[in-house]
């Protein structure tokens, strides 16, 4: 008898163990049994808008669960990179010594264009500054302006704000503004975009950059900056048109990063994000469809 009831259980544990193996090939090919449940990290300038992404995609699939979380763009990279995400959200390309990171990790980072942004420059709505010029703003993030006098502005000291290092807001500003030259020393890097806007409502004399869909939902605690090309073009201000006709100078796509090509359920909401009604959300959440 104890030779019969040893004999079952190794059947049945081979049962199970053959069913769990089949549950996992299932959710690699996207079967009917893959799990429901995504993961996305990344980018702040994306968080509002993963989240609205997958607030509404939740809503007409109850049996999907999605976690957003931010940290910067570096951070969601790094996470696809260690396999902790399923989509890393990020406000910049990835970058060479990541991809080549990833090879080694034997990774296939997909790239999927899914929004564009503007970048708005930020002062408090009683600096009389409205326009500044992309090589003013360059000189004051470099140091080489220090006094909003040297832009035209009152004898006071510029107070500098950035996002940090990690974010593809910072390096994508450092790229197109400040042609790739070093933040001032005096620049405050700052946790999050949220922490920007807070610090330029409540400091007269603060410049910062946000997101254009931040910027947009701050309303009248921060005035968005008409931005001149050089010095002899108009300013434009930051908007969803100025964007889309590239009259805007300071302006960039938002990616989705996966391992490989999407399938499943990843692949699902990703199709949903880039639907008509994924790119409804993104104009009213304040950013630019990509079609």
């Amino acid at each position: 008898m104890k030779k019969i009831f040893m004999s079952v259980s190794l059947v049945v544990l081979s049962m199970a163990l053959l069913v769990g193996c089949g549950a996992n090939k299932d959710a690699k090919a996207g079967g009917a049994s893959a799990p429901k449940y995504i993961i996305i990290k990344g980018s702040d300038t994306m968080v509002h808008l993963a989240s609205n992404w997958a607030e509404a995609y939740m809503d007409q699939h109850p049996d999907v669960d999605i976690s957003v979380t931010g940290g910067g763009s570096g951070t969601g990279i790094a996470a696809l990179l260690n396999s902790t995400t399923d989509i890393c959200i990020a406000s910049r390309k990835i970058k060479s010594k990541e991809e080549t990171l990833a090879a080694e990790k034997g990774l296939a980072p997909n790239e999927i264009v899914t929004a564009r942004d503007g970048i708005a420059v930020v002062v408090n709505p009683v600096n009389p500054i409205s326009e500044l010029s992309l090589e003013q703003i360059g000189k004051i993030y470099t140091g080489a302006y220090t006094s909003w006098k040297d832009v035209g502005g009152p004898d006071e000291k510029i107070v500098i704000l950035s996002r940090e290092s990690s974010s593809g807001t910072y390096v994508f500003f450092q790229k197109r503004v400040m042609q790739k030259k070093d933040y001032a020393q005096e620049a405050m890097l700052m946790p999050s975009t949220s922490a920007i806007i807070q610090s330029v409502s409540q400091d007269t004399w603060a410049i910062g950059y946000v997101g254009l869909g931040y910027g947009t939902m701050a309303g009248d605690k921060v005035k968005m900056l008409g931005i001149k090309n050089d010095a002899n073009t108009p300013a434009v201000l930051p908007s969803v048109s100025s964007v889309q006709n590239a009259s805007y100078g300071i302006a960039r796509p938002l990616h989705f990063y996966t391992d490989g090509t999407p399938s499943g359920a990843v692949k699902a909401f990703i199709d949903f994000v880039l639907s008509d009604k994924g790119q409804a959300i993104v104009l009213a959440a304040g950013y630019v469809p990509v079609n």
